[in-house]
């Protein structure tokens, strides 16, 4: 494990963190998956899903870390026990007990143990059956997250939040980044709940698992034969002794797609419902927003989920080439950018309003936003969230909402021998780089420092290349306050993960 010192004052950067996956039997593996560095040492392929990762940010926006949220709860309590900024720290795993159980007695009763709001009935039936089942600490081979402790990070930057979870003990990594707008309120939320909310619909979905394989098991000791475990396309297969799931089946991986997609719905849910319940203290709730990405690279899959603009970039190298060399290294981008500037995106938000002819103004959805899917931004999605807003902020002819989705991108890859790292970003580091610079950056660094911070040395290329657009020197553009600087550059967040060869089975299974 690594660490950058950080420094707190004004305008240097204020989240910096790295994690070095160190594999116990370096010395066995095989040679010939090292990638050479000049004069220096040999990086080798760590047999976990990744090598190393390291997080960076820097701030644009002055905003203040929301206090109010759920009654406090997430500004006094929940955000700080979770962020680490500065490095990786260890803590206990509770992947079916939520570290937010305790909000359930300090908010009214009707309200959910993993958020501030009731769930949809479906939803609501899902958490009170199985979270009680959960209690019951069910064996960690069962769990698609399973792991005894796992090492955290994350912090904020402006309105964006970071944040990322390891486990050394299994080898997968947990990334996101939550690029707020008009405050920090949605970002802080989704820091604060959205990695338990998944780590439940993960468990759910291992716990229906199980009931198809008991329920297969059943149909074998009558039928005899693979014609009950098959004829679903379930991504069971039998053995001498027991049912298993194979997961690396297509099908298999995109239940886990849509378990993403399930807990980014209900977090989407519980941060309206408590937008609706203190908007009239707080009117400036109804526009606040974030875009979401989140990476979960487990085994040799990495499951990508985005709503907004940032972007998740794969360094990648074409068959046969040198993983040593810069040639033959390709940028390929495996998120969406929902955007009115994507033009498919502009296409299906006015066909889903065919009788606003106000839907896109100014290049932006009702004059309003650039982004097409967000979390939150209630004010384009409900009238009585967009009537809480006075004067000119409020939205005018508001025909048909919603006008702004939280519909995911979801996408799933197979990492391959080629795959080299991964780089994800909000927006604001694409406005000065391209895909293929961000790749180029990152593994010139790398080759030259094997063991630095390749995010780090993103957002410092950024200033520079930001500080040279506005004419200023480093230092000068550095100097300029938070809040006055956001006209040279946004908050920008980078995460880099640089990938292992992972060797274990990518079949997982229980026997019953």
């Amino acid at each position: 494990m690594y660490g950058k010192t950080v420094n707190d004052s004004e305008g240097e950067i204020k989240v910096s963190f790295g994690y070095q996956c160190i594999c116990k039997n370096d010395d066995s593996r095989d040679k010939s998956n090292g990638i050479d560095i000049p004069s220096v040492i040999k990086l080798r392929r760590s047999n976990s899903s990744f090598a190393r990762l390291s997080g960076a940010a820097i701030s644009a926006n002055a905003t203040l870390a929301n206090t109010n949220i759920c009654n406090g709860l997430f500004g006094a309590e929940i955000l700080p026990s979770l962020d680490s900024p500065n490095s990786f720290r260890r803590i206990p795993s509770s992947p079916t007990i939520s570290k937010l159980d305790f909000l359930s007695s300090s908010l009214q009763s009707s309200l959910s143990n993993f958020s501030c709001s009731p769930s949809l009935t479906t939803d609501t039936l899902d958490y009170d059956s199985f979270s009680i089942r959960s209690t019951s600490a069910p064996s960690r081979s069962d769990s698609f997250l399973n792991t005894v402790e796992v090492q955290v990070a994350g912090g904020a930057a402006g309105e964006d939040r970071v944040q990322a979870v390891c486990s050394e003990e299994n080898g997968w990594v947990f990334c996101a980044i939550y690029d707020g707008f008009n405050g920090r309120d949605a970002a802080d939320f989704l820091a604060g709940t959205l990695y338990e909310t998944i780590g439940f619909y993960l468990n759910l979905l291992d716990w229906e698992l199980e009931q198809e394989c008991i329920k297969a098991s059943d149909c074998i000791t009558y039928d005899k034969s693979l014609t009950c475990i098959l004829k679903d396309g379930n991504c069971m297969y039998r053995t001498p002794n027991c049912v298993k799931v194979d997961r690396s089946c297509g099908l298999f991986k995109q239940r886990v797609l849509n378990s993403l997609e399930r807990a980014l719905s209900k977090s989407e849910n519980d941060f309206l419902h408590m937008v609706e319940q203190e908007m009239e203290d707080r009117p400036d709730l109804v526009s606040v927003g974030s875009c979401v990405l989140l990476v979960l690279l487990h085994g040799k899959d990495l499951y990508v989920l985005n709503v907004g603009d940032s972007r998740a970039v794969l360094a990648t190298y074409d068959e046969g080439i040198d993983m040593n060399g810069i040639e033959g290294l390709q940028a390929v981008q495996l998120t969406d950018s929902h955007t009115v500037d994507n033009d498919r995106e502009r296409k299906q938000l006015l066909h889903d309003h065919p009788d606003d002819p106000y839907t896109v103004v100014a290049g932006k959805v009702k004059g309003k936003l650039k982004v097409t899917r967000a979390l939150g931004v209630g004010y384009l999605k409900k009238k009585n969230l967009n009537d809480a807003l006075m004067g000119i902020l409020r939205v005018r002819n508001l025909m048909s909402p919603p006008y702004v989705s939280v519909q995911p991108s979801l996408y799933v890859h197979e990492i391959s021998d080629s795959d080299y790292y991964v780089v994800l970003g909000s927006d604001g580091l694409f406005d000065f780089f391209s895909n293929d610079e961000v790749v180029k950056l990152v593994h010139s660094y790398i080759l030259r420092t094997p063991s630095g911070d390749p995010a780090k040395f993103l957002v410092e290329q950024l200033v520079v290349r930001a500080a040279d657009s506005a004419g200023f020197s480093m230092e000068q553009l550095m100097s300029v306050p938070a809040g006055r600087r956001r006209k040279y550059h946004d908050d920008v967040t980078v995460i880099v993960i640089v990938l292992g060869t992972n060797k274990r089975t990518s079949k997982a299974s229980t026997c019953l």
